[in-house]
Parts: structure tokens; C-alpha cells; sequence
């Protein structure tokens, strides 16, 4: 194999785990216990125990504005909420690719994920922490009893 081939195989793992879409996100979540999926101001909103964990969300004239001269983020925005203000911080400080806020977030516990950007695993454990935070005890014992917990051995 030339280099550049094995150079993409290399690169493969990596280019295929930010592969993440809206839909990704809609199994994904759906895939969690007692999960419903409404609306919110005409976009997908993924709910439990009828409390929003994560919801589709589109830059309003305001959120343009405020970014100026600087471009915001292309394709799907997927808002997640975060268990309080400090894990939103401790969140954003990791700087993950696609992982951001926004002025109209200040004060609230919730991150912004440009999956054009992001990594599907990041944005994975981002939803399920969100379902978590936001889960009453009897889904969480649902979660912790499911089959699908149990880790498949990685493969090197």
C-alpha cells in the first residue's frame, strides 16, 4: 500500500466519527429510555419525562447579529442541556470540535453542537449526559438495566 493509502486508513476512523447528522441524533436519542419527541418553534425537541434534553435548533436574527463579522457555524445546530452552569463550563473548556455557546445561552445550562464539527462520540455522550441530567430515577433504572449497557471489546 502506497502512503497516501495508508495515510487514510489512518484517517479514516477519525473523518467517519464526525459523520454525525440530525438523524444520527433523532435514533440516537430515540434509542434512550422513555424518550418522546415533540416540537419546539417548529424544529425537533427529544423530551423525557416531558423536560427537553436536547432540541434542533436554528440561529435566530438576533444570534446572527450578535456574531458580526465572524461566520457562524454551518449545518445543523443541536442544542443538549448540561446538569448546571459549572459542567457547561467544565464542557466548553475541553474546547471539543463543534461543542460552543452563544450570548442567548449565558446563564442557561445548555451547549450548542455544530455536527459539521463534532465528533460523533463527543456529541453522543453529550445527548446522553442531557438525557441524564434530565431523566426522573425510574428512566435512569431503565437505562442501567439495559442489555445494550454492556461494552463491546474495542478493536485495535
Amino acid at each position: 500500500m502506497n502512503g497516501v493509502g495508508a495515510l487514510m486508513l489512518q484517517l479514516l476512523p477519525d473523518l467517519v466519527d464526525r459523520l454525525m447528522t440530525i438523524d444520527d441524533v433523532a435514533a440516537f436519542a430515540g434509542s434512550l429510555p422513555d424518550v418522546t419527541v415533540g416540537t419546539k418553534w417548529g424544529r425537533h425537541t427529544w423530551l423525557v419525562d416531558d423536560r427537553a434534553f436536547a432540541w434542533h435548533r436554528a440561529f435566530s436574527k438576533a444570534d446572527l447579529k450578535r456574531f458580526g463579522e465572524e461566520r457562524p457555524p454551518a449545518g445543523d445546530i443541536l442544542a443538549v442541556r448540561v446538569e448546571n452552569l459549572d459542567a457547561k463550563d467544565a464542557l466548553l473548556s475541553m474546547a471539543l470540535p463543534g461543542f460552543f455557546t452563544i450570548p442567548h445561552f449565558n446563564g442557561y445550562a445548555a451547549v450548542l453542537i455544530a455536527l459539521r464539527a463534532a465528533r460523533k462520540r463527543d456529541v453522543r455522550a453529550a445527548v446522553l449526559a442531557g438525557w441524564t441530567c434530565m431523566a426522573p430515577r425510574a428512566s435512569l433504572a431503565k437505562l442501567d438495566a439495559s442489555p445494550t449497557r454492556a461494552r463491546k471489546p474495542r478493536r485495535l
